[in-house]
């Protein structure tokens, strides 16, 4: 028999923990707020902003559809595509200065929400939410410690890349980017413990669900470490029953966990790394023999100039069948040069190489045998305006 949640009980320990801990039960001068200190403008603190993601990209094995395998959004090749354009809207919660109530939207279009949010393999409704990849409502709690609620849907945090390429080293994304969730639709609570410490827990719908495929909700505990001014580690572990029960009461009960942990060390201003290592288990029934993927990778960059910088990743992915469909050993080295022609305009030329110890891409004719690799070159533009300021 299927476990259960009790969802309204788990919410309610959640929230009834947040406001404990972040003392509610102050005395009134912790809490109080004067008519100045809320405002009257109701449009201030709101930050707006668009950013447009376009390439060009050449694949050498000339596959005949043009379909990059195994890519997140530079899908195409052979083709001039907007890989994304996307709409940000933001109001973030600042209870120091009696705001304690936040928002976000991001409204994306182009190739990217084919791949992260449009598969009916896991939304039920996927043309209700195939254009919002983040919405969601804050709360910040009074007391010392600022608990941060927030409700809706929201990008994950599993995995070194993000969303927008601007704040990525690289204009492809990584195998491990396409690979782990893109999002959640639940909410998530953040206890920052102090500088240093940053704890988070989030209890929701699954992978790639903003609407629930089954009666599971599945958790993910996160923390955010700074052990010296110029490292941050983040530590995640995520578990969830991610199989489709189709409507039935009791459906696959199999277990999907995934550890995966990365690491960003900033040496010097023009110079920075980064590591992520990570751990996946499927299964569809929780007898069902258990399916892996572990991979690596490691990101390195350096700020020639102040507006030119190169950067080099590379990624081992063992796979059991989960990521590609097959077991196989995949590995990704892509070096990047990057100039900014202006403010909210970077230029990016990148030369990728993609392998495994099988044959797995195709080539120019259909019928000839499966390639072991495949080379790409692209040149990236990325343009970025608005009010909204630092990493999005």
């Amino acid at each position: 028999m299927r476990s259960r949640l009790n969802v309204g009980r788990v919410l309610a320990m959640v929230v009834a923990a947040a406001v404990a801990s972040a003392g509610v039960l102050q005395p009134a001068r912790a809490c109080a707020q004067t008519p100045s200190t809320i405002g009257t403008d109701p449009w201030k603190g709101i930050t707006f902003g668009v950013a447009l993601e376009g390439y060009y990209e050449y694949n050498t094995n000339r596959p005949p559809d043009r379909v990059n395998l195994l890519r997140a959004y530079d899908t195409r090749a052979n083709v001039f595509s907007i890989q994304q354009a996307a709409f940000v809207i933001e109001s973030v919660p600042d209870r120091p200065a009696g705001k304690p109530l936040g928002l976000r939207l991001d409204l994306q279009f182009g190739q990217a929400t084919a791949t992260v949010q449009g598969s009916p393999a896991n939304e039920p409704r996927p043309e209700f939410y195939v254009n919002v990849w983040q919405a969601y409502g804050s709360y910040v709690f009074p007391g010392s410690h600022a608990i941060r609620l927030d409700f809706g849907k929201f990008a994950s945090s599993l995995g070194f890349e993000t969303n927008y390429a601007k704040d990525n080293n690289q204009f492809t994304r990584s195998l491990l980017f396409n690979f782990l969730p893109f999002y959640h639709a639940g909410v998530r609570v953040a206890f920052p413990v102090n500088d240093r410490l940053t704890l988070t827990y989030e209890l929701t719908n699954g992978i790639q669900q903003t609407e629930d495929f089954n009666n599971f909700k599945s958790n993910h505990v996160m923390a955010v470490v700074v052990p010296v001014r110029n490292v941050t580690w983040t530590v995640n572990y995520y578990a969830g029953q991610e199989q489709p029960d189709g409507g039935a009461p009791d459906g696959p009960n199999g277990w999907f966990h995934v550890f995966d942990t990365y690491a960003t060390w900033v040496p010097t201003p023009t110079m920075s790394f980064g590591l992520d290592v990570s751990r996946t288990t499927n299964q569809l029934l929780s007898t069902s023999p258990v399916s892996t993927l572990v991979g690596a990778a490691v990101y390195g960059r350096y700020q020639a100039l102040p507006s030119s910088a190169v950067a080099l990743r590379y990624e081992f992915l063992n796979d059991d069948g989960l990521f590609a469909g097959i077991a196989q050993k995949l590995q990704e080295i892509t070096f990047t040069f990057e100039q900014e022609v202006a403010d909210g305009f970077l230029v990016r030329a990148e030369l990728r190489r993609d392998w495994s110890n099988v044959g797995f891409f195709p080539g120019p004719v259909p019928t000839d045998p499966l390639r072991t690799g495949q080379t790409t070159v692209l040149a990236g533009l990325v343009w970025w305006v608005g009010g909204k300021p630092g990493v999005w």
